[in-house]
């Protein structure tokens, strides 16, 4: 299924993509959330909601096409990232002669998203604004110490995140955290794709990255050096995963700082987009803080 937040004059919505429609889950039976991160927290399951789109009226639908997204998830607990998980990646960068043994992990505040169609901000301080196209996880049951059997047992599906960094920012410490939080410089969507749609934890999904219709990023989730079970085993080590909460899953290589002989940098009136097999296209606009 494609489940879907959609905005309405009475808010957020969860919905889920019948065809050329969107079926309004909470219109449909009011008893349901009406909010995708909402919903999974008060321990709904997603294979439900197809019951809930067989036997909704006339009147809980509207057409797909007039409809305006909100990010998946409104307000994840945690949004996790997770750097330097594809060794292309990491050889066209500073940490080229050191590869990583362990994952890297870093995080992402709310505010530094828009929603999907929605413009990404480049900041007046820098124009190093950087693409990164990502799969990205959303948690559909409280996890702590996975293994790696039943760790996908805990992903409720997968989007398109568009992790946009500051790369000037991000150098001044060892710690990314500055470069990869100004304000409205990512984003993830448009829908979440239900995992039993999709390989077991994300395996085999092409990924690309297309600036003005220019293809910058193209890879496969296959050539993760941290697999997506691999890295809920290790985040549950430490720390509990909850319903809800979001995880992007890192970059391929092709990004713009590393290109020759001149680094590309998204600038006001681009065009971004990330695709991902089996899920969909997230798009978005560049334009200068005002």
């Amino acid at each position: 299924m494609k489940i879907v937040n959609f905005l309405t004059d009475s808010g957020v919505r969860l919905g889920v993509i019948d065809g050329d429609t969107v079926v309004d889950v909470h219109a449909a039976e009011n008893k349901i959330a009406s909010e995708l991160g909402a919903f999974l927290r008060a321990g709904g399951d997603v294979k439900s909601l197809a019951d809930v789109v067989k036997k909704a009226p006339a009147s809980a639908r509207r057409p797909l096409a007039g409809v305006k997204f909100a990010l998946p998830v409104q307000n994840p607990g945690k949004v996790i990232c997770l750097g330097l998980n594809y060794l292309d990646h990491v050889k066209e960068g500073p940490q080229k002669d050191n590869i990583p043994k362990f994952q890297s992990i870093f995080f992402r505040v709310m505010s530094s998203f828009v929603a999907p169609g929605a413009p990404l901000i480049r900041p007046k301080k820098s124009i190093q604004f950087d693409y990164e196209a990502e799969l990205v996880v959303v948690i559909g049951k409280r996890a702590k110490h996975l293994t790696l059997e039943n760790a996908a047992d805990c992903v409720a599906g997968y989007t398109c995140g568009m992790e946009g960094s500051i790369r000037e920012y991000q150098r001044h410490t060892t710690q990314w955290g500055m470069g990869k939080n100004f304000d409205q410089t990512g984003s993830y969507g448009p829908w979440m794709i239900t995992a039993d749609e999709l390989p077991r934890g994300g395996k085999g999904l092409k990924i690309e990255s297309r600036l003005n219709g220019n293809t910058m990023q193209s890879s496969n989730t296959d050539h993760f050096m941290f697999p997506v079970a691999e890295s809920l085993v290790y985040l549950t080590e430490g720390m509990t995963l909850e319903p809800g909460d979001v995880i992007f899953t890192g970059t391929p290589s092709g990004v713009g700082h590393a290109r020759k002989p001149e680094p590309v940098w998204m600038k006001n009136g681009d065009t971004i987009e990330v695709e991902i097999g089996g899920i969909g296209i997230l798009k978005n606009t560049i334009a200068d803080e005002k």
